[in-house]
């Protein structure tokens, strides 16, 4: 008799329990799936005349003591370095070290035969004349590559005219899927807005490969071209 009685209880706790499960599934809200959502992008970009310079001056030396190698390359930077600083003007040009390398080159036998160094000198801001003429006044030095890019202040100012359009483009391209959809309109849900960046441009090769040749004390021939600054604005819309 007792085991019956135990036998009872236990299954009433499971009715209890199964059906306080069956309540709580149909308390439980039911999620509705988004419906008339567009998912578009539009994007909008200027271009614009490159207005930074990043110029870069190298050297090499070879000998086999390593001692002798790092000092020829230290005499030489620091004397690149003494004539950019005298022409220094912050953001018209500004003057970085690069690149300070030193390693060895091994034989056939595996043994260290000689040492190898370069280091690199760096000339950049928004003075184009002002850095291509210190570049051909430096001696100790010659010409490694030339970078053209934007400033921060034209790229937030041409960035801002090309978000103008893209957001433009958006709602122009939302407004006419709405339509073509045979709705009366549309209202936002989520957008992103992202920017490139193109930073510095390298030139051509050759372009530096000439301006090596370039005789002492005369400005580095260079040019600018222009950079594409692009944004792109996408999301999506509850058509209505």
């Amino acid at each position: 008799m007792k085991i019956k009685m135990h036998a009872a209880k236990w299954l009433a706790i499971g009715t209890v329990t199964a059906a306080a499960s069956a309540a709580a599934i149909a308390q439980t809200p039911t999620i509705a799936t988004p419906q008339n959502v567009l998912q578009l992008s539009a994007s909008g970009q200027v271009e614009v005349q490159q207005d930074l310079l990043s110029l870069s001056l190298t050297t090499t030396r070879e000998g086999s003591d390593p001692g002798a190698v790092q000092g020829q390359l230290k005499a030489a930077l620091d004397s690149a370095l003494t004539e950019a600083r005298s022409a220094v003007q912050p953001g018209q040009m500004d003057v970085r070290t690069g690149n300070f390398t030193l390693y060895p080159r091994h034989g056939r036998d595996g043994k260290i035969s000689s040492w190898n160094g370069t280091a690199e000198l760096v000339l950049e801001g928004r003075d184009f004349a002002r850095i291509s003429q210190t570049a051909g006044k430096i001696q100790t030095m010659t010409l490694g590559g030339v970078n053209f890019g934007l400033s921060r202040e034209q790229r937030a100012k041409v960035e801002g005219e090309a978000q103008a359009i893209a957001i433009d483009r958006f709602k122009s391209k939302a407004a006419e899927l709405a339509k073509g959809f045979g709705f009366s309109g549309y209202s936002l849900r989520e957008v992103a807005v992202n920017a490139n960046d193109p930073g510095f441009v390298p030139r051509p090769r050759t372009m530096a490969m000439e301006a090596k040749a370039v005789q002492a004390d005369m400005a580095v021939p260079v040019e600018a071209g222009k950079s594409i600054v692009m944004v792109t604005v996408s999301g999506s819309v509850q058509l209505r």
